[in-house]
Formats: structure tokens, sequence, C-alpha cells
């Protein structure tokens, strides 16, 4: 559960807050299966600036 994941760290903390400025890829995380969700979280470790980040947290509304 995506709740889960937010309290308990499992989410990097810039990906946290990537998705707490964006509330439709937010949402949309949330409807995710759990292993896209971990695949997600798995590719924010390639994500090297501020901007790289935002990008794919607005790549996550497409899916």
């Amino acid at each position: 559960m995506v709740k889960n994941d937010l309290t308990h760290g499992n989410i990097p903390l810039g990906f946290g807050m990537a998705l707490a400025q964006n509330t439709e890829a937010l949402r949309k995380f949330a409807l995710l299966s759990e292993e896209q969700r971990n695949s997600l979280i798995e590719g924010v470790h390639n994500v090297n600036s501020r901007q790289e980040m935002q990008s794919y947290v607005k790549n996550i509304i497409k899916m």
C-alpha cells in the first residue's frame, strides 16, 4: 500500500517530495500495482538532479 511505503521510509525522500508536489502523479502512483510502484522506486536511483526527478514524476501520469 502506498501509505505504508510513505510512512515506513520505502520511498526515497526526493521522490516522495516530488510526488507530493505533483498531486496528479501521486494519485496515479497510488493506483499502480505494487510491482509497478517498486519498479518506479528502483528507477529513482538513476535520477541525478531535481529537474530529472520532476520529469521522472511527470512521466508517471502517462503510465
